[in-house]
């Protein structure tokens, strides 16, 4: 059975529409939507709200690492806004989701990323669409786990979870085949984002998950650009299925 597997879409509809081509199934990993775009200023959500000019701005303090200006920043844009925050983002949200949805292949396992809102999947779910977060499906014969989310970080992104919850829902997915994460495990050379020049957060209880139960593969996204994009924990190969948005073409596994 082939089975392909994307992560970090990022608004690709485009792209989205033909990767599974090939494949018996398709499994996604999180974060469709584009809400700031690090390499193109002048893509997403924040940029169509308050043009190329203010993201530039906003990327920089973020990059610096300087995130209590960018919050200010931020916030006096918001301010400019006719009427809250939230409305204008769930619009722009709600159509970018219904785009990719729509171009969403059939059968498809899904997860969250830590960009995502998970409230707002349901409505554009077609058939033959699995959302599983701390939930187990069978596919091709074997057992995958699906962990969704990402952990507690200064980007203050919107599907971040505690420490405990998250490690709740690794617990809850227990032993698998085939363990699927939007985040990695907390290995160093998995996390580190070479063009960004930082660390990225990693999951301890992933990494405990992967050295417990040995798992035959342990698949992930969310660093776009990682130092190392696969290694290897006892019997388990750990790998980052590659960052879809710039890449347009999927992880492919066979089983």
């Amino acid at each position: 059975m082939r089975i392909h597997v994307v992560s970090d879409v990022h608004g690709r509809a485009d792209a989205l529409a033909r990767a599974a081509e090939g494949a018996d199934a398709l499994v996604c990993l999180g974060d469709l939507i584009l809400f700031v775009d690090y390499q193109d200023h002048g893509q997403g959500i924040f940029a169509e709200l308050f043009g190329q000019e203010n993201a530039d701005r906003f990327i920089a303090l973020r990059t610096a690492k300087r995130f209590a200006e960018a919050r200010e920043f931020s916030r006096g844009l918001w301010a400019s806004l006719d009427g809250e925050p939230w409305p204008h983002i769930e619009r722009a949200v709600d159509r970018q989701y219904a785009e990719l949805f729509a171009a969403m292949p059939s059968p498809a396992y899904l997860t969250y990323g830590n960009v995502d809102v998970p409230r707002m999947w349901a409505r554009h779910l077609r058939d033959g669409h699995h959302v599983l977060d701390g939930e187990t499906a069978e596919i091709g014969g074997l057992r995958f786990g699906f962990v969704g989310g990402g952990l507690r970080t200064e980007y203050r992104t919107p599907y971040e979870l505690d420490d405990d919850a998250y490690a709740a829902k690794v617990e809850a997915v227990g032993a698998v085949d085939v363990l699927c994460s939007h985040i990695p495990p907390a290995v160093p050379e998995l996390l580190y984002d070479k063009v960004a020049r930082r660390f990225e957060r990693g999951s301890e209880a992933i990494l405990d998950a992967i050295r417990r139960t040995q798992p035959r593969y342990a698949l992930f996204g969310h660093v776009h650009q990682p130092l190392a994009a696969r290694t290897r924990i006892g019997r388990t190969e750990c790998v980052n299925v590659g960052h879809f948005r710039a890449r347009g073409a999927p992880y492919v596994l066979t089983v």
